[in-house]
């Protein structure tokens, strides 16, 4: 299974999901892309067996990817504070990939109805999808 993990600013999200995926879910391969250098050195440094940065990548990745994860900003142009393209939402949204998105109520997106977690219960939550997902 090829799973891709987006993120952008500082990469502490994507850190988060490259670890705990690799921890649960050894089997699978692990493509990150940032948004920016910082958020892809992140995730590689967590453990991601590949790495790539920028609009294209994400564009490119998308279409390969079996289970995208990401914050749901991915999925919104503009969000991130601007990191997020349209282009990139559009691929995301397009992919056929499952999509596994973590609700975060910053940068003007607030997600209503769904209880505030922590990031690393959020972070539990989405692994623990994808493993069902494997099954």
């Amino acid at each position: 299974m090829k799973v891709l993990i987006i993120d952008g600013q500082g990469g502490g999200l994507g850190k988060q999901l490259v670890a705990a995926v690799k921890s649960r879910c050894p089997e699978v391969e692990i493509l990150a892309v940032g948004t920016n250098s910082v958020a892809t050195n992140a995730m590689l440094r967590a453990g991601a067996d590949q790495a790539a940065t920028g609009e294209n990548s994400v564009v490119v990745a998308a279409r390969k990817a079996d289970v995208i994860i990401g914050p749901v900003g991915i999925v919104i142009a503009d969000s991130m504070m601007g990191e997020i393209t349209p282009r990139m939402a559009l691929a995301v949204g397009q992919s056929q990939a499952r999509r596994i998105l973590i609700p975060v109520n910053l940068c003007d997106n607030i997600i209503v109805g769904v209880t505030d977690l922590s990031m690393t219960k959020n972070v539990t939550s989405a692994v623990e999808t994808l493993r069902a997902m494997e099954e």
